[in-house]
């Protein structure tokens, strides 16, 4: 007789709060020690002279990730909702332009598309990586289509070869925001580094974690230097003739901390053995949930590795027989940690199917009366089916877990579909 779920009065697989995820340790209390005592919080001067490019910490910092990624140029910022606003505005957007990007991330994402009054066109996913589906992005091409704005999310990257193919062939930028996979592999390259700008989060759930904080990086000289203006009132710097070198570089104190790169760099050292920690953790996962019914677990892109932000599922209720609620109610109560239901599709935000961004006017869509732009259920049906029906995720970057509660996380996964035809009665 199988044993009664924790849901209907049984006793539950966990009993226990699981330790969280921790990386910050001696070596960065030190880092944070040593800035302390110097006296120089932050060094940066909105003007002229050595001081625009911030102070020695950052600069090793920045140094130290340029190498890490193999870039020619690496830059620290305040946020990553900082960095994706300077990538967006370093490529010369212009007012009602149009970025494709994902509907299946953070909002600020498509933020940063309309913080430089462009405007956010969404590509459907791919079912299987949760990544832009190349297809869609393809069909959402048109002749005022700037960039492609790729989310690599989850920890795995997008398929950027077959992006930028897209893109080369239709003279478009390609960005990238790997806020959740840094150290990941595609053919090869890593994750946030084949894009002509990219970069990473550096927040307290991130596999880098200073508390906020962000890295831009990119091989081309010339984002490198908008990149810098942007980051710390460029307008007070810049003098060349050409208006368009002037275009975009609006005062903005985006600028890094000492502390937080001191930080950053420690746990910069961390990040490979991190690294490994997910991929340990995923591959028990793996062969402990392996040949359940109706759950299809992370798939990876040819080519590629996944860091594990979040271990990414899928289920198939209709084979089950159980709704997705009376499954994630059920795994709670065996005490399985921070299940979800995967992200907000953007594209069904009031502020995008209202098109209300600044003030009540429809700006910036009102600057594109020759194009309705499409929002709301049913323009990227992928997402919204993961999001309302089959995404099931464990957001493994929250928790330490050794391979006794990964083997806990399993049987307790084991025990509910042991019990489904309680949980259908």
């Amino acid at each position: 007789m199988t044993e009664k779920l924790a849901l209907y009065g049984g006793t539950p697989v966990i009993d226990r709060e699981l330790a969280p995820f921790r990386t910050i340790g001696p070596e960065e209390e030190a880092a944070a020690a040593r800035v302390v005592k110097s006296g120089v919080l932050s060094a940066y001067i909105g003007s002229r002279g050595e001081m625009f490019m911030g102070g020695t910490e950052v600069r090793a910092f920045e140094k130290k990730a340029a190498g890490y990624f193999g870039v020619k140029h690496a830059l620290g910022v305040n946020s990553w909702t900082s960095g994706l606003i300077a990538e967006v505005g370093a490529i010369g957007v212009e007012p009602g332009d149009e970025i494709i990007t994902s509907p299946w991330t953070m909002s600020a994402t498509a933020m940063a598309i309309l913080h430089w009054n462009a405007i956010p066109v969404f590509a459907d996913i791919d079912r299987d990586t949760f990544n832009l589906d190349p297809e869609s992005v393809r069909a959402a091409v048109t002749d005022r289509t700037k960039a492609i704005l790729a989310v690599d999310i989850f920890g795995q990257s997008a398929d950027v070869p077959a992006l930028r193919k897209i893109a080369d062939e239709f003279g478009l930028k390609l960005l990238g925001d790997t806020a959740q996979a840094p150290g990941a592999k595609n053919d090869g390259s890593p994750t946030g580094t084949g894009y002509d700008i990219g970069g990473f989060s550096l927040n307290y759930h991130k596999h880098i974690h200073c508390g906020e904080g962000g890295i831009l990086v990119t091989d081309d000289d010339e984002y490198a230097r908008r990149l810098a203006l942007i980051r710390n009132h460029g307008e007070n710097v810049i003098d060349h003739e050409k208006r368009e070198d002037l275009a975009n570089i609006i005062g903005y104190n985006f600028r890094m901390g000492e502390i937080e790169a001191a930080i950053a760099s420690s746990q910069l050292d961390k990040l490979a053995n991190q690294i490994a920690g997910r991929q340990r953790v995923a591959d028990e996962l793996n062969e402990g949930l392996a040949g359940l019914e109706g759950l299809q677990t992370p798939k990876l892109l040819e080519g590629a590795t996944n860091v594990y932000y979040v271990y990414g599922m899928i289920l198939d209720t209709e084979a089950l027989g159980v709704s997705r609620p009376q499954l994630i109610e059920a795994l709670k109560a065996e005490g399985v940690p921070a299940l979800m239901n995967g992200y907000l599709n953007i594209h069904r935000l009031p502020l995008f199917t209202e098109q209300i961004a600044y003030g009540t006017g429809s700006f910036p869509w009102s600057l594109r009366e020759d194009r309705n732009f499409a929002y709301g259920t049913g323009v990227c049906p992928v997402a919204e089916e993961l999001h309302d029906t089959s995404f099931l995720g464990l957001s493994i970057c929250l928790n330490e877990l050794p391979s006794e509660d990964v083997a806990d996380i399993v049987t307790a996964f084991r025990k509910v579909w042991n019990n489904l035809h309680a949980l259908k009665d």
